[in-house]
């Protein structure tokens, strides 16, 4: 136990205890009755009056009392702490975690916890002390706008838990600085000043920021910066945030955007190819609004446009390498140095007039060589062609693909009235819907063949000029309507099947792969019933056309035909007869006579009999 003797004065009342204490007389003689009953001695009267002089000197304090005390020692895990009373108080170390600048002489507050231990030692609490007072100081601290010091204890959701006056407060992220915050266990275990920005009384939540103690100066300085601010000007910044669209550049409190375009004169993909964050930049301001609040940097703006470092001997017709770094549907551009793109229009990618996507031929990433088609220096832009470095297909086309040549084609396209296929890159040609087959009647292409698939043509016709082929497929067989003019002639009779039916009669499908067209009266049975899909049936030809690929057919006139022979041959076999019998009796009337007459009469009756019997 440390006590406090610094005010005892009579010191020299001390000596003759001393020197009964050395006495060398004779124990005999020593009156120890009355020693033990002496009370006005020291021992006794002089006693309590010195401690009631020691006491005065002595702060009276209790325990659960918070009170000032001041430092006057310290180690690596205690502080010696005076409060004015008999003997020091000792406080942990970790209680001035939030307080790494404590030093001898400070003065702090502290909690009385026990004013004795076991061992006789005084113990207080710091921590304790500032939590029963924090509440009042910290609204304090916000009423007055006042800078406190915390100690950040941990992280947290959104931020960090801060320990101030003894109470747990919470710095959100965006709080912590102006900057944007990428690591937050930097700042744990730090002891920061702050202001206390939000207080929830009803449940005691406290919420500080370190970032408005440095944004009053920020904004001084951002007022300085912007007042100064001119397009053209050049000024160093810090890359503060990258994004897919552009960069955020710290020009010293004041922020700027440097667009993905203003990046590079060459095409980039994102822009941290070019930059990484904290990295110390020069920028060029190239506009800001009215109140200077939205500001545009430029990068690439510093370094030469590389159109002007193109080679000056680059002229239309030579042939460059380049790289292929975007891709549309109407084109692909090619950068043939950084900065400087030419662009080939798919038109100019092949000799092909069928219309495709330029997907169909590059992609990105492709090393080319195209021919320039044109260079525009003070435009800045150049048209580019990969065809022109093969030869047009068209050139030689009636050498190579000529009237009457059989060739393989590809599928390509369909419309109403016909194919459109490519015999081979930039040769195309068109099959009309009738020279598709000699026989079948098609309404659609589709019906014949598919896109994609291969199908044998013939040339029929050259068009140089338009760069078109007419093609023929029926033609790689004979016209089997030859034939078919003397198989299927007028009055011929073939069976057939109805395969479709309609309002205006039905198609019957014949031998050979043909067929023919009959109307409704000529589908009526004998039997006066109407033939039926799918039905087969016997069908006479009542009209050929060759030129018009045309047969007509009737199955009605199949049994009219015969019904109507039979009544004909009877007829004529009467006439026959008759004619005969009119000739007999010419012959008999030149031999006649008078005695012949009955011979006639007769005759006569037998001939009126016959015919009233086929009536």
């Amino acid at each position: 136990m440390v006590e406090n003797t610094e005010n005892l004065e009579p010191k020299e009342e001390l000596a003759p205890v001393a020197e009964v204490a050395t006495a060398t007389a004779s124990t005999d003689d020593f009156d120890w009755d009355a020693l033990e009953s002496e009370d006005t001695g020291f021992a006794g009267k002089r006693q309590n009056d010195l401690e009631k002089f020691y006491d005065s000197t002595l702060n009276t304090v209790q325990e659960k009392e918070v009170l000032e005390g001041t430092v006057i020692s310290m180690n690596k895990r205690e502080v010696v702490v005076d409060i004015g009373y008999k003997s020091d108080g000792i406080v942990s170390l970790n209680e001035f975690r939030y307080n790494p600048d404590l030093k001898v002489g400070d003065s702090v507050e502290v909690y009385i916890e026990s004013l004795e231990d076991k061992k006789g030692q005084m113990i207080l609490s710091h921590k304790k002390a500032r939590a029963m007072r924090s509440w009042d100081r910290v609204n304090a601290a916000l009423d007055n706008d006042e800078i406190i010091k915390g100690y950040i204890k941990c992280r947290t959701k959104g931020g960090m838990i801060v320990d101030v006056f003894g109470i747990e407060a919470f710095l959100p992220g965006s709080q912590i600085d102006v900057k944007p915050i990428r690591d937050y266990d930097i700042y744990v275990g730090k002891t920061m000043e702050f202001k206390v920005v939000k207080i929830n009384q009803e449940f005691r939540n406290v919420v500080v920021s370190h970032k408005a103690l440095i944004e009053a100066e920020l904004e001084q300085q951002k007022k300085e910066i912007i007042s100064k601010l001119e397009k053209g000007q050049v000024l160093e910044g810090t890359v503060k945030n990258i994004t897919s669209y552009g960069v955020f550049i710290d020009l010293g409190g004041v922020d700027g955007l440097i667009h993905i375009t203003d990046l590079s004169w060459g095409r980039i993909s994102h822009p941290n190819e070019i930059v990484e964050l904290d990295q110390k930049l020069n920028v060029v301001i190239l506009d800001f609004d009215d109140d200077k609040k939205r500001i545009a940097l430029g990068l690439k703006q510093l370094t030469p446009h590389p159109w002007d470092n193109l080679d000056a001997e680059l002229k239309v017709g030579d042939s460059v390498k380049g790289k292929v770094v975007v891709m549309a549907d109407y084109g692909a551009f090619v950068e043939i140095a950084p900065g400087v793109e030419g662009l080939i229009h798919v038109s100019e990618m092949s000799w092909s007039q069928h219309l495709r996507s330029a997907q169909d031929f590059l992609k990105v990433g492709d090393e080319i060589e195209a021919q320039i088609l044109t260079l525009d220096r003070e435009e800045r832009k150049m048209s580019l062609g990969i065809k022109q470095l093969r030869q047009d297909p068209w050139q030689d086309i009636d050498t190579r693909f000529g009237v009457g040549s059989k060739h393989a084609a590809t599928v390509r396209n369909f419309t109403n009235f016909g194919v459109f296929v490519e015999i081979e890159e930039g040769v195309d040609g068109l099959i009309h819907i009738s020279d598709l087959s000699w026989t079948k009647k098609i309404k659609h292409p589709s019906e014949f063949t598919s896109i994609g698939a291969e199908i044998e043509v013939v040339v029929l016709d050259i068009d140089k000029e338009n760069r078109r082929l007419s093609l023929g497929h029926k033609q790689l067989e004979e016209n089997p309507w030859d034939v078919f003019e003397t198989i299927f002639s007028v009055d011929s009779i073939h069976e057939g099947t109805l395969v479709e039916l309609f309002d205006k009669g039905a198609t019957v499908a014949l031998p050979y792969g043909v067929e023919g067209f009959a109307t409704p009266r000529h589908l009526v049975k004998e039997d006066g019933s109407q033939a039926a899909l799918d039905e087969k049936l016997d069908f006479k030809v009542i009209e050929f056309s060759k030129s018009a690929k045309r047969i007509i057919l009737s199955h009605s006139r199949v049994f009219e035909d015969e019904k109507r022979s039979e009544v004909t041959a009877e007829k004529k076999a009467q006439a026959k007869q008759t004619k005969k019998a009119v000739k007999t009796v010419k012959d008999n009337l030149e031999k006649t006579t008078l005695g012949d007459i009955s011979e006639l009469a007769a005759l006569k009756s037998q001939m009126e009999a016959e015919e009233n019997k086929e009536k």
